[in-house]
């Protein structure tokens, strides 16, 4: 809180010649007036939750969605804003540190000194805890000068990324209504994002004029649903370690005589393994949503890599990459419940000295068997969202112990018979996030600095900023604002067969998804990245050339232009309105009718299906 931020720095040739680009607006963002088009208001994802959510959220649930136009655009009903009086805006670094988190900021600024000279910007200074003392930054193009394109959160900086308890709230209340800011900007990942939707909650219902606004910036891109494609940050450290662990395949196979287990960061869920593993080509991946949905224990796993060594083997290969995601710890079930039986011990003030004694027997058997690097790592007080500290935990090496073990049994019993196994283990994750932002990541945390002015101009409150169609150039880019009350679902979770517990309204992290196309393509290669070392080179991140507009593989095969298919959907309805009149013909009208009822009935299928299917966590 007391660093120097917002101070000029020395930039390398390189970092100069990145703060001159200028990322490219689509056209709907280009110009003084803002024309915005306010669609059906919004429901919840899940049926189920919507009266839990309606009692949290009774000012700010149901919103339309909102797409911005291009000046051509022949949209009767659009507002079109021309006149812009002066506002005040405050911006906050809520969550951990992602490339482009900057070009947001810059992107914003630039949209408000577009529309108005006398705009104001504040920036707060280290995260929330800067909101709530009210530690401001005004921003200028001076202060701008050396970190636009630039990596890192240090403009601002960040600390607790958590607005949430009352007193948290209220000072953020006291501090926008202090500074009469007009709009208040947070840039974060699931947790920022919903604490930004209850935040917007809280304005509306205090009557304070401040609209809060949320931005999807994190390198995990959990932050996904049917409005948000992307994160910004996740291309980048996909691309970094991308490059990293292409280089440590290259090594393997150049010595061919070691294992390389390598952790990723990206927090519970496997996005980040996964695309470095389409991206890179390692010999296997380990996603921890495979090992929930399989149910695998820690045991199952040290097979599954022990019969890939073994594989490997029998054709005189004894190198090989292995790619660990971070969470995994989480979704092994017995470390899982090893873990919470740990967390709620700390809760209750047991010091971590005492802990193994006062386990279940079950959890005390485990615990003791695991070596004693991982004890200590496991005993580590949780973080503000109640999960473990996921970077803190060196699950590569605790898988390559137990490879070893396995593997020096297995050629005590002659049933391996290939080279002693060496292994070697990396965590790479400290070194993407600070990377320099790729040419997608400037591009897009631009825009979406664009569109958070473009929400306030149009008195928007409780909204994340949303770019659909991004595999496309970004003239093509679909701009446009989604309620975040539209992405919240509600956990449930039965502690016994009598009692069910239902939890506070939040945006889930998004899971891996099993059945998608990047996880499909996974699949259909894993046996040739498995046995044939394939390994690929992506190269280090280009800004020029060939490779400067390649985009995440997994967004690239995904088709998940929501907003398109909802606009389209309108289209189609418009139509249907325009034919169907009072005075057509019987047929028309018996055509029309024998259609509706058909789709009627298949969409109440499907969407009760939906709701039936709720996970239970």
């Amino acid at each position: 809180m007391d660093s120097d931020f917002g101070i000029p720095r020395e930039l390398s040739p390189i970092q100069q010649l990145r703060s001159q680009y200028q990322p490219q607006l689509p056209p709907c963002l280009q110009g003084t007036t803002v024309r915005v088009e306010l669609g059906d208001g919004t429901t919840v994802a899940k049926a189920g939750d919507a009266h839990i959510i309606a009692r949290a959220f009774p000012h700010t649930l149901g919103q339309p969605l909102a797409h911005f136009l291009r000046a051509t655009a022949k949209v009767p009903d659009a507002q079109i804003i021309t006149e812009h009086p002066a506002i005040r805006v405050g911006i906050v670094f809520s969550g951990r540190q992602a490339p482009g988190g900057h070009n947001v900021i810059w992107g914003l600024y630039e949209a408000l000194k577009v529309h108005n000279a006398k705009n104001i910007l504040l920036g707060f200074l280290g995260g929330s805890e800067g909101l709530f003392a009210q530690k401001t930054l005004e921003i200028t193009d001076e202060v701008l000068q050396t970190y636009k394109n630039q990596g890192g959160f240090d403009l601002l900086g960040r600390t607790k990324d958590q607005i949430r308890t009352t007193e948290q709230v209220n000072a953020a209340l006291k501090a926008c209504t202090d500074l009469k800011l007009d709009g208040l900007v947070i840039i974060g990942g699931v947790t920022s994002n919903t604490d930004a939707a209850h935040l917007a909650e809280f304005f509306a219902e205090a009557k304070c004029s401040t609209k809060v606004v949320g931005v999807p910036v994190t390198i995990n891109g959990d932050l996904k649903n049917q409005f948000v494609e992307a994160n910004v940050g996740f291309d980048t450290i996909c691309k970094v370690n991308s490059q990293l662990i292409s280089n440590v395949c290259t090594d393997a196979l150049s010595a061919e005589k070691y294992y390389y287990f390598v952790r990723l960061m990206g927090r519970k869920h496997s996005h980040v393994a996964l695309e470095c593993t389409l991206q890179s080509h390692p010999n296997m991946v380990i996603l921890g949503e495979e090992v929930t949905a399989s149910k695998l224990t820690i045991f199952d796993i040290t097979k599954q890599i022990c019969d890939a060594v073994q594989a490997r083997a029998g054709q005189d290969k004894n190198h090989g990459v292995i790619l660990i995601p971070e969470g995994i710890v989480e979704s092994i079930p017995e470390l899982y419940a090893l873990l919470k039986e740990i967390h709620g011990l700390l809760k209750e003030g047991v010091h971590a000295d005492n802990i193994s004694t006062q386990l279940s027997p079950w959890s005390s058997a485990l615990f003791e068997f695991l070596p004693p690097f991982i004890k200590k790592q496991l005993l580590l007080h949780p973080e503000s969202d109640d999960s473990a500290q996921l970077s803190q935990i060196e699950t590569e090496k605790l898988l390559a112990y137990l490879v070893e073990t396995e593997m020096n049994k297995r050629t005590k019993d002659g049933t391996y018979k290939g080279k002693k196994f060496n292994a070697i283990c990396h965590f790479f994750g400290y070194q993407a996030r600070g990377s320099l932002p790729s040419k997608f990541d400037s591009d897009y945390a631009y825009v979406l600095g664009h569109i958070c002015y473009h929400i306030l101009a149009a008195g928007l409150n409780g909204y994340m900023a949303t770019v659909t169609n991004l595999k496309s150039p970004v003239n093509k880019w679909k701009c446009g604002a989604a309620p975040m009350t539209a992405m919240m679902t509600v956990k449930r979770w039965s502690q016994n067969s009598g009692s069910t517990s239902i939890g506070r309204p939040v945006i889930h992290p998004a899971t891996v998804d099993l059945k998608g196309k990047a996880y499909e393509l996974l699949r259909q290669n894993a046996q040739k990245f498995l046995m044939e070392d394939m390994y690929r080179n992506p190269g280090p991140l280009q800004y020029d050339g060939p490779g400067a507009d390649a985009k995440a593989v997994s967004l690239c095969v995904e088709d998940q232009d929501y907003m398109g298919r909802i606009k389209k959907l309108q289209g189609y309805l418009d139509q249907v309105r325009t034919i169907v009149k009072p005075g057509c013909s019987q047929d028309v009208l018996k055509a029309a009718l024998s259609v509706m009822a058909s789709v009627t009935d298949v969409l109440s299928t499907i969407s009760s299906s939906s709701t039936s299917g709720q996970q239970f966590a």
